[in-house]
């Protein structure tokens, strides 16, 4: 038995067997470290990326410890962003599997106070949220945090830089004094260190190398001129194909001029910065994690806290003046073993941004010349899902496996043809191979396409809308 196995940790036979069902075979670096001390139930000072399998190694020491027969608050995980907080609470659900009615709740800014104060007066055992929206919920006393036995602190240094520390400190001070605290931070600065020094008793310290593996991530970098960025970008999406990309710009400006561009050349892109409102957001990420829309043109700011799985390549469109920055952008590609890609452009004038990148590294860059690959002549493929919008959602108790039967059922479809179903509080978002997906429509129309926009689940008639075609 190799120490790295989840099999040799003291955890009962349905957890491992559960772990070993979501295909948790081998722990990760950060995992094997952190987690023996995790269950002993030592603090936790863990440095180490996004993707690195972080919220495994803080889920399953929470899980560990869990009394699902007590219904308390027994677990707190402060995450930067709404984003984060979603998929951390997903991968606990996941998790969880094995260890009975666990109950996971979100709360998060952008979402009614209402459902959520009366969520929380049905009890939770753990909660996933920002500190902006936990910190309400207690002015409010609405959340009770006395008997939280573990609290999380996720990205860290993100939530910092965004303003949040006087939350953060706050709702440290209505957890109980006897805890354990795991703080998870890409980067630990010396500020931070002190900043949360009193948060934590004798806290282990893991640190896990913020480096990607070069078999794993094949980084290119490609000399531009000043006034073809835009172009630029075409030119590698027409070469590479990526079916799933991220395009990392500096300013929300140049998102909107690099998609609208895009979309000119018939690419399947959206934009993401921070000015966007909640439900427009929401509704983007879905259609790009859903694989509806292929090139998503983010700021930095706008993607933090993202994790998209499968993600085939990051395009720096101009180089972070922060290596820490372009490390955290190119270890989005190349996750869970599969192969990543990650395109930079660079101007004259960005060189000197690249030199810190190869010191950072311990080795140079690879550059590439952007006039070998592919010219303008390329053909764009279109993003390979269609996202249908049924209105109705979990106000109507409607689940996945009810959308999932009507579509291969009624609808005929393979359940192949049929990607992510996202069930949200009011709506349903579901991916559908774009082959097909006109069919289903017309068959969940109950054959008359052309007159009505309503499509039969579970017996009762919701709206249905493409959108992001």
């Amino acid at each position: 038995m190799t120490s790295t196995a989840f099999s040799s940790l003291p955890l009962n036979p349905a957890f491992i067997e559960n772990l070993d069902s979501l295909g948790y075979k081998e722990m990760t670096t950060i995992q094997a470290q952190s987690l023996p001390s995790v269950l002993e139930g030592r603090d936790l000072i863990a440095q180490a990326k996004t993707g690195s399998g972080k919220t495994a190694a803080f889920g399953i020491g929470i899980l560990h410890k869990l009394n699902p027969a007590w219904f308390a608050v027994q677990a707190l995980v402060l995450c930067p962003t709404r984003e984060l907080a979603d998929q951390v609470a997903g991968e606990l659900r996941r998790l969880a599997r094995s260890t009975g009615n666990v109950k996971v709740l979100v709360l998060t800014g952008g979402s009614p106070m209402r459902p959520q104060i009366a969520s929380l007066e049905h009890g939770a055992h753990i909660i996933v949220g920002t500190p902006g929206r936990v910190r309400d919920h207690l002015g409010r006393n609405t959340l009770d945090l006395s008997k939280v036995s573990t609290l999380v602190l996720d990205e860290a240094d993100r939530m910092t830089d965004m303003g949040f520390y006087d939350e953060i400190a706050g709702i440290v001070s209505a957890c109980p004094k006897r805890r354990q605290t795991l703080l998870f931070s890409a980067t630990y600065p010396d500020d931070i260190r002190r900043a949360t020094d009193d948060f934590l008793v004798d806290p282990v310290e893991v640190t896990v190398e913020a480096q990607h593996d070069n078999s794993q991530i094949e980084q290119l970098f490609f000399e531009i001129g000043f006034d073809n960025r835009n172009e630029a970008v075409a030119r590698l999406l027409g070469h590479y194909k990526p079916v799933s990309a991220i395009a990392f710009c500096n300013t929300k400006v140049q998102c909107r001029e690099l998609v609208e561009s895009l979309q000119e050349k018939g690419f399947s892109a959206l934009t993401l910065y921070g000015e966007l409102e909640q439900r427009e957001r929401d509704e983007i990420l879905i259609l790009f994690a859903n694989r509806s829309c292929s090139v998503l043109v983010a700021t930095d700011v706008a993607a933090r806290g993202l994790d998209i799985p499968n993600l085939e390549a990051v395009i720096n469109v101009d180089v972070s003046k922060d290596t820490e920055v372009h490390i955290h952008r190119v270890g989005r590609t190349g996750r869970g073993g599969e192969q990543g890609l990650a395109l930079s452009l660079c101007a004259p004038n960005e060189k000197k941004w690249v030199k810190l990148i190869e010191e950072y590294q311990g080795q140079p860059v690879d550059w590439f010349d952007l006039a070998s690959l592919d010219d303008n002549e390329y053909g764009v493929d279109p993003a390979p899902m269609m996202t249908l919008v049924i209105s109705g959602g979990k106000k109507d108790k409607l689940r996945p496996g009810d959308v999932l039967g009507a579509l291969t059922g009624d609808a005929g479809l393979a359940k192949e043809q049929v990607g992510k179903i996202n069930v949200t509080e009011f709506q349903t978002y579901v991916a559908l191979d774009r082959r097909v997906a006109y069919d289903a429509y017309a068959r969940l129309n109950k054959g008359n396409p052309l007159g009505g926009d309503f499509g039969a689940i579970k017996g009762r008639n919701f709206k249905m809308r493409f959108i992001g075609e």
